[in-house]
Parts: C-alpha cells; structure tokens; sequence
C-alpha cells in the first residue's frame, strides 16, 4: 500500500480519497478504521437467551413471516433489526443481497449452479440451498466474473 500526504494551504477539511482497483479486505479495514462509526454488534436470540452474533459465524440472514432470521454454525437466531438495517451493518465485502428477503455469506457458499434458467442455485457450506432471484442474478454474476 502506498501512502500520500499532500499539504494545502486552500484546504479547509481534511479530505481522504482512497484509490483502488477492488474492494478488498484491507480497504474494508482502512475505511472502517477511518470511520467514526463505533464496530456493528449484532445480537439474536435463540433458545430465549440473547447472544452476541460475530459476522464471521453467519452464514445467512433471511426474513419470513414478518421476522428475520440469522443462521450460523450455531443455529438459527431471531434478529430484532430489518434485513434493510442488517446490510448496512455486515461488511459489504463479505456479504451479499440475494433476494428481497435474503442475505447470504459469499465466504459460506460451497457452490452456485448457473444451470436453473433465470436464477441461479447457492449451495452454503451448512448444507442449505437458496436462489437467487432474478432481480439480483445480473449482480451475483458480476460479483463472480461471470
């Protein structure tokens, strides 16, 4: 990584422009560290006991019958946040929209099979199988280089 400090008398803000060719782990890290946001904690609850939830262990995140529900290596939590306000908190390098009603962990499919016409079928690594739906196909693709 190379570093550059440039001094201006005519600037009133510091300003940060960072310059990379892909969205990687350490630009996450740096734009995270740069942030004034304190880290996102996620809490479910499972087994009528709340616990801490690490984006690591997640596998997805989904939302049926009015409830959204994160699945880990642990077991299935209920989440008390919208799946719109659980994207803006997982890291966006690691995690994906696959439908309206659903979040996957890239870093947690074991495979995609391109072969259903118009969707797409994602294997996780826990043994589920989800779609991804027509609207998000086109962006799946080009997150795989397809």
């Amino acid at each position: 990584m190379q570093l550059e400090i440039q001094m201006d008398p005519d600037c009133t803000e510091p300003k940060v422009i960072l310059r990379t060719a892909a969205m990687t782990e350490e630009v996450t890290r740096i734009l995270s560290k740069l942030s004034d946001q304190p880290p996102q904690i996620l809490s479910g609850v499972r087994q009528e006991k709340l616990e801490v939830i690490d984006q690591e262990d997640l596998i997805r995140v989904y939302a049926n019958a009015g409830k959204v529900f994160a699945v880990t290596g642990k077991g299935e939590y209920t989440i008390r946040l919208r799946l719109y306000e659980l994207e803006q908190r997982l890291n966006p390098s690691q995690f994906v929209r696959i439908s309206n009603s659903e979040i996957i962990n890239i870093r947690r499919v074991s495979s995609f099979d391109l072969g259903y016409t118009g969707t797409i079928c994602v294997a996780l690594q826990n043994g589920d199988v989800t779609y991804v739906s027509r609207r998000y196909v086109a962006r799946i693709k080009k997150l795989l280089g397809v």
